[in-house]
């Protein structure tokens, strides 16, 4: 006689941290699903899957009754569903809904525009409240069953999610999505000079590795956040879309002329992984939409306007609008995350603490070689004009510094008088 493999300890407080009520309970349970052929593994895995003690003896009565001679793989509630659907008979319950929201029509603002999140919201679901009762991917403004499973989403209160333009913001990205193939003139890309094709391929191997991080750092998130906020999760995802096609078409633009991929930073990937790997969301939010992104925006804008050729400046502008439309809502959601926050002296003192330490970063940044020659280059025309590029650099310390204040100061915490970036570049 085969004897069952003894249960894990680990197995049972598995079962317990999953709402299985008891230790006893769970390994009677789990004996139970040994008996009828269920393995460890597959146990494990049904209550990594949300699998709950009630379900769990439905199924095992399931697999009883499919052993069973001429078993039948329909619990008794579904069979006598069934029966009735035999005699032509519906349940059409779905049909008896007394909330007054049914029937409420959606008008087109903008009929150009077509039917947008703000005309739904206006007209039916509205904007979310602060704090939804449930954490179910049960869409806002559904009803849904009293025993539907938690998902165990973390962030459930609005003020760690939302921002006031996220509806906007969402509309503008679906509305200017563009092909990284098919809408950069690569035709027009021509021959450049040795020193321009390789600064400007610098700079490309460096977007190319820093744009990705706005894709990993969401999907980090995302299953997370509570679906009430559905608007929130749906930009992120068009985010994760446009960073994929940043990194696609930086990429190209650095092999497709002949100067290929050039060097990557450790700095760069240092300050990668303190995004990636921020202890908390609102914290990454900040590290890569308000200051990473934000300084990746001015060089999108430097590169366009320093471009050599039109393929050149129609990928920056292409990339800029996508960028803004981040930066944009980082800023404003750190702006809402202080303004509702429960203990808001104490979130932006947080913000400081953390600002202070990130901040570090940019003198390092803005002093690299592989950074600040390749755009003296670009600026100067060529090696040969680099004095005059230095001096352009100079212009571009000032404004990603002026800009990274202006907004941390629209969010609600000021850096004026705090931050230990030099006003000017000391060169």
């Amino acid at each position: 006689m085969t004897q069952a493999p003894a249960i894990p300890k680990e197995l049972l407080a598995k079962a317990v941290s999953r709402g299985w009520t008891s230790e006893r309970a769970a390994s009677d349970t789990i004996e139970l699903a040994l008996a009828k052929g269920f393995s460890l593994e597959q146990i494990g895995v049904a209550m990594d899957m949300g699998l709950t003690p009630e379900r769990a003896a439905e199924y095992l009565q399931m697999a009883s009754a499919l052993r069973a001679p001429g078993g039948n793989v329909f619990n008794d509630q579904q069979s006598e569903y069934i029966d009735q659907l035999k005699k032509g008979r519906f349940d059409l319950e779905w049909l008896n809904d007394p909330r007054p929201t049914v029937g409420i029509r959606a008008t087109m603002k903008d009929p150009e525009r077509g039917l947008t999140l703000q005309d739904i919201n206006r007209a039916y679901a509205g904007v979310p409240e602060d704090a939804p009762e449930y954490r179910t991917m049960a869409p806002r403004g559904s009803a849904f069953d009293a025993d539907v499973p938690d998902m165990g989403y973390v962030y459930n209160q609005k003020y760690q999610v939302w921002s006031d333009n996220v509806v906007a913001l969402y509309e503008e990205a679906c509305s200017r999505q563009w092909s990284a193939t098919r809408d950069i003139p690569w035709g027009e890309l021509k021959p450049l000079p040795p020193d321009l094709e390789r600064a400007q391929c610098q700079i490309a191997t460096l977007l190319t590795e820093v744009e990705m991080i706005a894709s990993d750092f969401p999907a980090k998130w995302l299953w997370q956040m509570n679906q009430h906020f559905h608007e929130v999760k749906m930009f992120l995802c068009t985010q994760a879309m446009d960073e994929a096609r940043h990194l696609e078409v930086f990429r190209k633009r650095a092999l497709a002329n002949g100067g290929g991929l050039m060097r990557c930073l450790t700095g760069t990937e240092t300050f990668l992984k303190s995004i990636l790997h921020a202890p908390t969301y609102v914290q990454g939010s900040f590290l890569m939409h308000v200051l990473g992104e934000g300084l990746v925006l001015d060089i999108f804008r430097g590169g366009e306007f320093l471009a050599k050729n039109k393929t050149e400046k129609e990928i920056y502008r292409l990339c800029i609008q996508d960028e803004a439309r981040h930066v944009s809502y980082g800023t404003m959601h750190l702006k809402y995350f202080l303004e509702h926050h429960p203990e808001r002296e104490k979130a932006i003192a947080e913000m400081h603490a953390l600002a202070e330490v990130a901040e570090l970063g940019i003198p390092g940044f803005l002093t690299n070689p592989f950074i600040i020659e390749p755009l003296a280059v670009l600026m100067g025309d060529g090696v040969k004009g680099m004095d005059k590029g230095m001096e352009a650099v100079r212009l571009v310390w000032v404004r990603m510094r002026e800009e990274y204040l202006n907004r941390c100061a629209i969010a609600g915490f000021d850096r004026r008088d705090l931050t230990k970036v030099p006003a000017q570049a000391p060169f």
